[in-house]
């Protein structure tokens, strides 16, 4: 064992103090905020004015019971009326790919592609020659919809090698260097699972799909353990500054997590994280939580993340019937089924925390039914089966999230995202699906939500906003694209809170404010609950605190 992960399991059994006697030992409140209006969560409370905390813990939620509290060393902020909700939680995040796209060049607003060339030429000119360039998250739709070319770049980066992302990380743009660097040419076999695309005399445009991301990848060198650590926290910032106290970070590789890791061997790492690593990496997962277990409430493991499909916007998400704008696919499997059935069963049988990606109809459907058997076959347990992004559903898979108790793991900002242009790819009748948040929560089942940062803003009030307004970036929608699929704040205020709690086997402990549960709070300038909907996102965060900690606190706030 390293000392790296013997200083992280010696911190993590340092935080086991129950909250009973932590609370007990205290005469008197580290800290009272007092003169607020305070949302704690619990189904059917009142509000309150107050939170009181010692320590770590919330000791009181009560004005009497806080005031009564106040000693002679409490900490007493008045918040003036501010409002108050549990930390919030993004269920979903790529986070160290996402925090490096925090650097230039940023694609998402290029919207001809003389600024999309533009953009990327003046990072270029940043960087040393013969480092690759990453990030992006560029939107084709912006610009009509024509796929950018290898000669978008090539005269801008002679000297740098390019790999930028579609905002759904499913597409990479590659310069010409790029790809001789990695070896594709017009003579590269099509990868099992993804894509090359190739013009009409058969060369490589540029353009790499899901698993043909995995021929640039293996020839980008990785970054030291010092630079991902910064951009790392970069990252951790970023989200405190938006009201996230936790991020559930889907990773498709190891680095996000050995990255958590050493974070967390040096002290706290300020935002909470459960990690997910690749579901193919069962094995090797079931062997840490063997001998080291699952970590603490900083950082957790156990997680395993698979994917069944690609994307909408590249075309690359599994339906039963064709696109209607591409008749002679139905999108790919990155995965095979028999690949997942064994890595889900094994996975499950080593009790751990199974979720697959699955947007479109039969993806969707396909994992549906592989959990069913596999619970079938493995039996009963609590095992909190998740779908990440749930995106396109048949009517008749609305009604077995609540039945199979898989919780739909989605993402509020790709629905007034994709709602620009989606009726383009599937038509109009298979839309009745689509981002059904409100249908999933009326048949019972768990949602959750997240953003899947860096392909959408890693900010929950933009979230919850999408999800109550459901009116698309373009404008075009002001009443709500599909508007009967929008829901309360109330609902996205628990999606984001107590359900993602519950995603994470936390319930007892985090997503509400209550007393003995850690102390995750976010106050923001207006009351999400009392104004018109139309100004959620006008809502400021004025503190973020984690355990208890102001780990960001706003100008207008001190």
């Amino acid at each position: 064992m390293t000392a790296d992960r013997r200083q992280f399991l010696a911190l993590g059994a340092a935080t086991l103090v129950a909250p009973g006697m932590l609370l007990a030992a205290a005469a008197e409140l580290d800290t009272a905020y007092i003169n607020g209006r305070v949302w704690t969560g619990v189904p059917g409370a009142p509000m309150g004015t107050a939170v009181g905390i010692v320590g770590s813990r919330i000791a009181a939620v009560d004005e009497g019971g806080v005031r009564r509290k106040i000693g002679k060393r409490t900490r007493v902020v008045d918040l003036k009326g501010a409002f108050v909700v549990p930390g919030f939680v993004d269920g979903h995040t790529h986070f160290l790919l996402a925090a490096a796209t925090l650097a230039p060049p940023d694609l998402r607003q290029a919207r001809t592609r003389e600024e999309f060339t533009r953009r990327v030429g003046d990072a270029a000119r940043q960087l040393p020659s013969g480092e690759w360039m990453r990030g992006g998250s560029w939107d084709a739709e912006l610009w009509g919809g024509e796929l950018p070319t290898r000669q978008w770049l090539d005269a801008v980066t002679p000297q740098t090698p390019v790999a930028l992302a579609r905002l759904d990380q499913h597409m990479w743009l590659v310069n010409s260097l790029g790809l001789r660097l990695a070896g594709i040419n017009r003579n590269t076999p099509e990868p099992a699972g993804g894509r090359i695309v190739r013009d009409a005399a058969g060369e490589p445009t540029g353009i790499v799909i899901d698993m043909g991301q995995r021929l640039v990848e293996r020839v980008i060198p990785p970054l030291s353990d010092a630079a991902v650590e910064k951009v790392m926290r970069v990252g951790i910032q970023h989200g405190l500054r938006n009201g996230i106290t936790q991020a559930h970070s889907m990773g498709l590789d190891w680095d996000t997590h050995n990255a958590l890791l050493r974070l967390r061997a040096k002290g706290e790492t300020d935002m909470r994280f459960f990690s997910f690593v690749p579901l193919a990496d069962w094995e090797k997962m079931a062997d840490i939580v063997k001998r080291e277990g699952r970590g603490d409430d900083w950082v957790r493991w156990g997680g395993m993340k698979g994917l069944a499909d690609g994307s909408l916007g590249s075309r690359t998400a599994l339906f039963h019937r064709p696109y209607d704008d591409a008749p002679g696919s139905r999108g790919i499997r990155v995965n095979t089924l028999e690949q997942l059935r064994e890595w889900v069963l094994q996975a499950d049988r080593s009790n751990l925390n199974v979720s697959v990606h699955a947007i479109g109809d039969e993806a969707n459907d396909d994992i549906l039914d592989l959990y069913a058997d596999v619970a079938k076959t493995n039996g009963p347990r609590d095992r909190r089966f998740r779908v990440e992004h749930a995106q396109h559903l048949t009517p008749a898979a609305i009604p077995r999230f609540a039945r199979q108790q898989v919780i739909a793991s989605v993402q509020p900002y790709h629905a007034i995202d994709d709602g620009r242009w989606a009726i383009q790819r599937v038509g109009a009748e298979r839309l009745k699906g689509t981002y059904a948040f409100k249908s999933l929560l009326d048949s019972g089942a768990r949602v959750c939500f997240g953003s899947d940062w860096p392909v959408a803003p890693f900010a929950p009030l933009t979230g919850i906003a999408a999800a109550v307004l459901r009116q698309t970036i373009d404008g075009a929608n002001p009443g709500g694209w599909l508007p009967e699929q929008r829901i309360t704040v109330e609902q996205a205020l628990s999606a984001y809170t107590v359900t993602n709690a519950y995603a994470g086997f936390q319930e007892d402990r985090l997503g509400r404010l209550v007393p003995g549960y850690l102390a995750d709070l976010v106050v923001l300038d207006k009351d999400l609950l009392g104004i018109d909907p139309q100004q959620i996102t006008s809502a400021t965060v004025l503190r973020t605190v984690v355990d208890g900690k102001e780990r960001f606190v706003a100008r207008d706030a001190a």
